[in-house]
């Protein structure tokens, strides 16, 4: 009988993970995709050279402040250490958020939303983010990458449309 019950349980839990994947609005549904490092820092490039609105300061190193329309397809770069470029969003807008490594595996992590994707290099890997609250967010990388990966940090800004 507790081989029945064992099994009873386990088609429950089978049933209940889908079941939560799907109703429990906790985990992100994305899309991973190969691609090579070079193709991917490309589209990155081209859409800070499109949508730079200024230059911001963290870390103390200077970096492109990035401003797209919605619904645009956005590309982060997790490297040596640093995410590359900080991007401003309209709060209520949605993006396609794009996060590739060039180097090592890195984990994403969206504070204080606590937004946690694992970052290879190599992969694509998007997500479709909709910011609901105005505000600066933090970015941290919570997967060891290195002597300097405690100054691996970025930021995101959300504003409120028309701002």
């Amino acid at each position: 009988t507790w081989i029945a019950i064992a099994l009873v349980w386990s088609l429950a839990m089978f049933v209940m993970m889908i079941w939560w994947h799907i109703y429990g609005n906790q985990n992100l549904a994305n899309e991973t995709y190969r691609t090579t490092k070079e193709m991917y820092a490309a589209k990155a490039q081209a859409v800070v050279d499109q949508y730079t609105v200024r230059t911001g300061t963290e870390a103390e190193k200077q970096f492109p402040i990035v401003k797209p329309p919605a619904g645009s397809d956005i590309y982060m770069i997790g490297r040596l250490w640093d995410w590359w470029p900080i991007y401003e969003l309209e709060q209520g807008k949605t993006y396609k958020l794009h996060l590739s490594a060039m180097d090592y595996m890195h984990g994403f992590s969206l504070q204080p939303q606590n937004i946690n994707i694992q970052v290879h290099p190599n992969y694509d890997h998007v997500i479709k983010i909709t910011p609901n609250q105005a505000g600066i967010y933090s970015i941290v990388c919570n997967e060891y990458c290195g002597i300097g990966h405690h100054t691996m940090v970025g930021r995101m800004y959300v504003t409120k449309g028309g701002e």
